[in-house]
């Protein structure tokens, strides 16, 4: 079980991290950052296991890697939400962050209720309400599973 943080719809990237901190040398001193802007006590309060739920086109903007890793850094085991842009799905896919697509969670969820995800299911669980979602396809699950795209290839 783990807590959500609950954002809107075109969260984009520079809203994740800001682009004066990617001056900063390491994922670890950026992670603090993290949602700055729009939550400011973000960082401090997740924990590893929490989950990011979102509106629509979460993570658009620029192209930066650094958006996800700041959430996977800060132990963020999912971000689900009803779409998300591209290249951050696919950056966060390159990193082992698990990112989910679920139609209706965000409008039936509030801040700080506690939820379950099973990845090969495609279920989230939060009280006594069940949520489908996409499920992920095995090949990509194997992706995740072995800590992303790179960790992944270095193993083959």
């Amino acid at each position: 079980m783990g807590k959500i943080f609950k954002f809107n719809q075109d969260v984009d990237t520079d809203q994740i991290i800001a682009s004066q901190y990617l001056l900063f040398p390491t994922i670890d001193d950026m992670k603090v950052h993290a949602f700055e802007s729009l939550d400011p006590v973000f960082a401090s309060n997740v924990e590893p296991g929490d989950y990011v739920v979102a509106s629509e086109n979460f993570g658009c903007g620029s192209s930066r890697e650094q958006a996800p890793s700041v959430l996977k850094a800060l132990g963020v085991k999912a971000v689900i939400a009803k779409s998300f842009a591209r290249i951050f799905y696919r950056n966060a896919i390159n990193i082992g962050l698990p990112v989910i697509v679920c139609k209706e969670l965000h409008d039936n969820v509030e801040a700080g209720d506690e939820m379950e995800l099973s990845l090969q299911e495609g279920i989230v669980h939060v009280g006594d309400k069940e949520y489908e979602c996409t499920k992920l396809p095995e090949y990509m699950q194997g992706i995740l599973d072995q800590g992303g795209l790179i960790a992944s290839l270095n193993r083959e």
